[in-house]
């Protein structure tokens, strides 16, 4: 006998979403999770996260067309407004590696953009000021998701569907039998037929020593400025943007709160031994860097960071998530390590990962994604001592 069909081992990000569409499919579905759902320490922290068609990975898209779907499908279910669709803006140098790849994937994809001229930028979207060998695309696809929104209305979601929520209930360690996956937290256990491992930063303790060796947490830092005239950054005049100009980088989202401009200099992460422990105090050299950079790129902001924070994540050496089972007969299904880009497509996501760990189905084209690009050995004991969270 089990316990159910399914556990899902952290519900933020991805475990969230997972829980939910796990949830539509089977009545034996539980999630776990080491604090309350969207804690402030997780990395569902910050309040938005960019949501965009447009990727230079052009093996997203098929996830990214589901990911949008089912964003569509969680705010008719729940009620909730969770993706702002405002459009997205991406600049760098034309001839530079980040705008002709991006262009690249569009042509090969098909997904709809726009490139705009130094003039169009200006009439469109006068907050930007660019380099003279700046190139800009419009993704009207974009937009910027509401983090905490989306998390809890997953989980409500999957309540309503008859998902089982343990909060406050920290995984010691998952071992694979015969019989199943045995979860245990303190001095309790559960036995179920399979189990997601979706605990993000926390997620590392959980897997076998071959993958622990390509996976490591780092912090990923936020910062927030004030506008000079708020109206400007707004959803409706301002979408969220990735810029890559030269030596400078920075990507960002509206004033959702009427106030305060995310802008945050674009992938900076730093290994961190203890996730639950990541420096929340910005560096001298990050702070003079982030307001340097927005002293350039937005003169309608402060130059002064008046919000920052910093979270934990799980990043792999291929800087691709860990998507499916640690081998064909394994029980253990991973969803973890999206390396700081996984909230776009958690939705998609969730849905792959809730289908083929209830053996309902096996999506194809995701072997860049699949743990067994870095497995060599895979022991049937998963090592103890990890704990969930909401993060990834």
């Amino acid at each position: 006998m089990t316990d159910g069909k399914l556990a899902v081992i952290g519900l933020g990000t991805i475990g969230s979403m997972a829980l939910w569409q796990a949830s539509r499919l089977s009545d034996s579905v539980v999630g776990f999770e080491a604090q309350l759902p969207a804690h402030g320490r997780s990395a569902v922290g910050g309040d938005t996260r960019l949501f965009r068609m447009l990727n230079l990975n052009p093996g997203f898209n098929p996830i990214l067309h589901s990911s949008q779907r089912l964003w569509a499908e969680l705010e008719d279910e729940t009620g909730q407004d969770i993706l702002l669709r405002c459009g997205g803006i991406y600049i760098g140098t034309a001839n530079g590696p980040y705008i002709p790849q991006l262009l690249e994937s569009a042509r090969v994809t098909g997904v709809a953009h726009q490139i705009l001229s130094h003039a169009e930028m200006a009439e469109r979207y006068p907050q930007h000021n660019l380099r003279s060998d700046d190139i800009a695309v419009f993704d009207p696809n974009g937009g910027a998701l509401r983090t905490d929104r989306a998390v809890t209305a997953a989980i409500s979601a999957a309540e309503a569907n008859g998902a089982t929520v343990l909060t406050n209930t920290p995984v010691d360690g998952i071992r694979e039998t015969v019989d199943g996956v045995v979860v245990t937290s303190g001095d309790k256990s559960w036995t179920f037929e399979s189990v997601i491992v979706a605990s993000g930063g926390w997620s590392q303790k959980l897997m076998p020593e071959s993958l622990q060796a390509h996976t490591q947490p780092n912090r990923v830092f936020l910062t927030w400025f004030v506008a000079k005239n708020p109206a400007l950054f707004s959803p409706e005049r301002f979408p969220v943007f990735v810029r890559l100009s030269g030596d400078r980088s920075m990507y960002g989202a509206p004033a959702v709160d009427g106030v305060t401009v995310k802008a945050t200099l674009n992938f900076r992460p730093t290994p961190t031994r203890n996730p639950d422990a990541v420096p929340r105090e910005l560096t001298p050299a990050e702070v003079a860097e982030t307001t340097e950079t927005v002293g350039e790129f937005f003169p309608g902001l402060y130059p002064n960071i008046v919000r920052s924070d910093a979270f934990p994540d799980l990043f792999t050496t291929d800087r691709n998530p860990l998507l499916g089972r640690l081998d064909a007969g394994s029980r253990v299904y991973c969803a973890t390590g999206f390396s700081g880009g996984g909230f776009k497509m958690a939705t998609g996501y969730g849905e792959i990962a809730a289908r083929e760990a209830l053996g309902l189905q096996t999506f194809d084209g995701l072997d860049f994604l699949r743990p067994e690009r870095f497995m060599s050995v895979h022991s049937m004991q998963v090592s103890p001592a990890g704990q969930s969270s909401s993060h990834s």
